[in-house]
């Protein structure tokens, strides 16, 4: 599965299906389907992602002092992941744009 965000005030973002239904369920969003994400929603949005990357990145630092390998958090942080779509959700709230999605 993919996802495609789409809104007028910026370009298309994709996620692969885990990454999409991980960002979505952290904006309170269902994952799996289609949606809608309003601009008056979309300070608390921002508000959620930011606190989970804080929360991640603090998790990650944990996890480097661990000498465990299975602890080794993934090579690819959510805010890597996450900030394209933090971005763009930033432009459209500018611009009093929604962003929608599909599957």
């Amino acid at each position: 599965m993919i996802y495609k965000f789409k809104s007028k005030a910026a370009g298309d973002v994709i996620m692969l299906g885990p990454n999409g239904d991980r960002v979505l369920g952290l904006i309170g969003k269902p994952p799996g389907g289609p949606g809608i994400l309003e601009p008056q929603d979309m300070p608390a949005a921002v508000v959620a992602l930011q606190t989970a990357i804080e929360a991640d990145e603090a998790a990650r630092a944990a996890a480097v002092d661990d000498q465990d390998p299975a602890a080794r958090p993934e090579a690819i942080s959510l805010r890597q992941r996450a900030w394209p779509l933090v971005e763009m959700i930033r432009r459209a709230q500018a611009a009093d744009e929604p962003i929608v999605w599909g599957a």
